[in-house]
């Protein structure tokens, strides 16, 4: 296999966020190849770097920084400083992207809003992430992913009923949102091929949500307004049977709703113990008629998953290809052989902390690896090399070092 060069090899991004939205998008550029430029404040640097889990003799190092942060360099400037404006000002004319994810209007107090940078650079794609975007009446409003979820209509319908909804425990609004933004910045670079252009690109964390909705937006326009998806527990009444549930050892999920897969557990459900004439029922053999008689189905599969243990009750699904998995802890997935195989783990080795695990992306090119083996840097690490890299002496680096404006830990 010939190995190509990365996609993006050769782009300059400057990445000016914090803790995991925008951090994410810069992530993602640097493993497909762009040259990721970190940008943070003096002394405290990203938010993201006070974030757990900690690591180091001291706890200096946050684990949480470096998966968000890995492949870029690092550069902290003191923007109040009119070398630092300069510094900022300089940089961004070299730059592809610009990734921020700052309250709406923060940024253009600085003077690093995208009218201004695109007046200085036309070509520029800048991205911004916000909690509800940068139109509509709470585009003021600041937000993180939990109120998202909430706002989303997506946690409405998780957990069971009669129970507050619980919490999602993965920043899912933060990194669908961040995915979708590498996605609208590529088309935009693509874009710019033709008409030498760069834009605003304005993501909301909110609207991504909305986005998601497979089934939920459209059950209730369709319906007239008489469908609300609710929650309902550990299955879908929609798609039965389709789940959550509890063997004798653990739990597992189970995807028999299409109709054939249905057939053919209804059959090994009945052949293992379960009631004569299940599988035979044709009143089950349609998605209607089964939810229709959801409660009828749970109430014989229930007891017989129970009845077993996890890798019993999948053994007999993979014998019938009907689609099955354990609810697996985090040290199963990093033990899973699938994810060994598919490199979803990457070792690094960090100067300090020695060997680190963290995951990778789901990135996959036949041409080229984007696996990232660089480290996140630490604060102010490039100073030097990139302000040489926009023009500015020895003598002026040295100076700014000296008083501050160019940072470093």
């Amino acid at each position: 296999m010939s190995q190509q060069a990365l996609p993006l090899a050769g782009f300059r991004v400057i990445d000016y966020s914090h803790f995991l939205a925008g951090p994410y998008v810069g992530r993602c550029l640097a493993a497909l190849g762009a040259e990721v430029i970190k940008i943070e404040r003096p002394k405290t640097g990203d938010a993201g770097r006070q974030h757990a889990w900690f690591v180091g003799e001291d706890g200096e190092y946050s684990g949480y920084f470096l998966q968000l942060n890995m492949g870029k360099k690092g550069v902290c400037v003191n923007m109040k400083d009119l070398r630092g404006r300069e510094f900022m000002e300089k940089l961004v004319d070299t730059a592809d992207v610009f990734i921020e994810n700052y309250r709406p209007g923060a940024l253009a107090k600085m003077g690093l809003g995208y009218e201004d940078l695109a007046r200085r650079n036309p070509g520029l794609v800048y991205c911004s992430i916000s909690a509800y975007g940068h139109t509509g009446p709470d585009s003021h409003r600041a937000g993180f992913g939990l109120i998202a979820e909430a706002k989303s209509g997506i946690m409405q319908m998780v957990g069971t009923p009669g129970e507050a909804p619980p919490l999602l425990r993965i920043s899912l609004g933060d990194m669908y949102t961040g995915i979708h933004a590498v996605a609208a910045i590529n088309a935009a670079l693509l874009g710019r091929v033709k008409s030498g252009q760069g834009q605003h690109i304005d993501m909301a964390l909110y609207d991504t949500l909305v986005s998601m909705h497979e089934y939920a937006v459209q059950c209730y326009t369709l319906s007239g307004g008489q469908e609300v998806p609710v929650q309902t527990g550990h299955d879908m009444p929609t798609s039965t049977l389709y789940g959550v549930f509890r063997a004798q050892d653990g739990d597992l999920v189970i995807a028999a709703q299409v109709d054939d897969a249905w057939k053919r557990f209804a059959a090994l459900v009945e052949q293992h113990g379960g009631p004569a004439g299940f599988a035979s029922d044709a009143r089950l053999h349609t998605a209607a008629g089964r939810n229709a008689h959801r409660l009828d189905i749970l109430a014989v599969v229930k007891p017989w998953v129970a009845a077993q243990p996890v890798a019993e009750v999948l053994a007999l699904l993979d014998a019938i290809d009907v689609p099955g998995a354990k609810v697996q802890r985090i040290d199963e997935v990093l033990a899973d052989p699938q994810i060994q195989a598919r490199g979803m783990v990457v070792e690094q080795d960090h100067p300090v902390l020695g060997k680190i695990k963290l995951p990778n992306l789901p990135f996959r090119f036949s041409g080229c690896d984007t696996t990232i083996h660089q480290v996140a840097p630490d604060l102010g690490q490039d100073n030097a090399e990139i302000a040489a890299s926009v023009g500015f002496s020895a003598e002026q680096i040295a100076d700014m070092q000296k008083d501050g404006v160019l940072y470093s830990a």
